[in-house]
């Protein structure tokens, strides 16, 4: 008895001595070889890199480049994202987005019409509501309620006419994507058009700011004429986007029904915390979608890219074409990523 109670005195006692720290001052200790260090989907992504950069370089938050970085991209009048870009088959632009932090912390809009940053929308439902994502109209109220304005979209001059070409292609019936070469399925959308434009919309960052800290973001239009309402996995927590501040990030493009179907970003990232490098874990997550359909593989495209916490980076898509920028004070470079299947 005497010997049951001295242990517990000095579990009590060693428990009051020890140092208390939170997670926050443990995680924010960790830093990285490669750091800062800002990572994004296509080529147009060295251009997002350069936005962020102004305050990644500074000693700035990850989190806070990754906003920068789509501010850039959800301004600019093009057919991959924001206001500009690519309408749903009715001709409506509707946007998603999302981000998470080296907490943990997530937000994520999907639906939103007329409002040009989702991104920061996104972000402001991370850190001003209890949720993870508001869709549709209850995101744009949400949206005006904090600060940002309507605004109508004004389709950019490709994107404009590539809908109108499509219109003139498509026997137009709500219920059937004729587009998808007559599947009810979304996923069997093409990986490009019929003028070799990829057929996809979505910007995606990961960035690892001079602490070691991780964040993300993901900010798109969706597919090309989805079905209205249609969301992808670009709003999706551990579909298009998944952050864990102890192994690593990752982001994807192409075809988000695929994405979703296999969690496809938080199972990059587990693959990573089991050893894999960030290439070997982008490219077992693109073959288990090859594996799950092999014929429908064919004709759609999906990219990983993904960075753990030493700064490495890689990447893999089903198809060749998906390309990644990276930026950091060691290199500024477009890479092509390895793929699973020959042309």
């Amino acid at each position: 008895m005497p010997q049951s109670i001295g242990r517990r005195k000095f579990i009590h006692l060693s428990a009051l001595s020890a140092p208390l720290f939170s997670f926050k001052e443990i995680t924010t200790k960790q830093t990285a070889v490669n750091n800062p260090i800002m990572i994004s989907t296509w080529d147009e992504g060295k251009n997002v890199n350069a936005a962020a950069w102004g305050v990644l370089s500074g000693n700035g938050r990850a989190l806070d480049g990754i906003e920068a970085g789509a501010v850039y991209i959800e301004d600019k009048i093009s057919c991959c994202v924001g206001l500009g870009a690519n309408p749903d088959r009715d001709g409506i632009v509707t946007l998603d987005a999302c981000v998470m932090d080296e907490f943990s912390n997530i937000g994520a809009v999907a639906g939103m019409e007329q409002i040009k940053h989702p991104l920061s929308v996104a972000r402001k439902v991370m850190e001003k509501t209890p949720h993870v994502l508001l869709v549709g109209d209850g995101a744009q109220q949400f949206a005006l309620e904090n600060g940002f304005t309507k605004e109508p979209a004004k389709l950019s001059e490709d994107a404009e006419k590539s809908y109108k070409e499509w219109l003139k292609k498509s026997e137009y019936k709500p219920s059937i994507n004729i587009e998808n070469k007559g599947h009810n399925d979304a996923a069997f959308a093409p990986a490009f058009f019929d003028d070799g434009t990829p057929n996809h919309d979505t910007m995606g960052m990961i960035a690892m700011d001079a602490k070691g800290n991780l964040a993300g973001g993901v900010t798109t239009s969706g597919m090309a004429f989805k079905v209205h309402g249609r969301v992808g996995d670009s709003a999706v927590i551990g579909a298009g986007l998944f952050v864990d501040n102890e192994v690593g990030a990752a982001t994807s493009s192409g075809v988000g029904e695929e994405v979703i179907r296999i969690c496809g970003t938080h199972l990059v990232v587990e693959f990573m915390r089991n050893g894999d490098t960030p290439e070997l874990a982008c490219k077992k997550a693109v073959e288990r979608i090859v594996k799950r359909n092999p014929a429908k593989a064919k004709e759609i495209q999906v990219g990983f890219v993904a960075m753990n916490k030493k700064g490495e980076y890689g990447a893999y898509a089903i198809q060749k074409g998906f390309s990644f920028a990276v930026k950091s004070n060691a290199e500024e470079k477009i890479y092509q990523s390895k793929f699973a299947l020959n042309p």
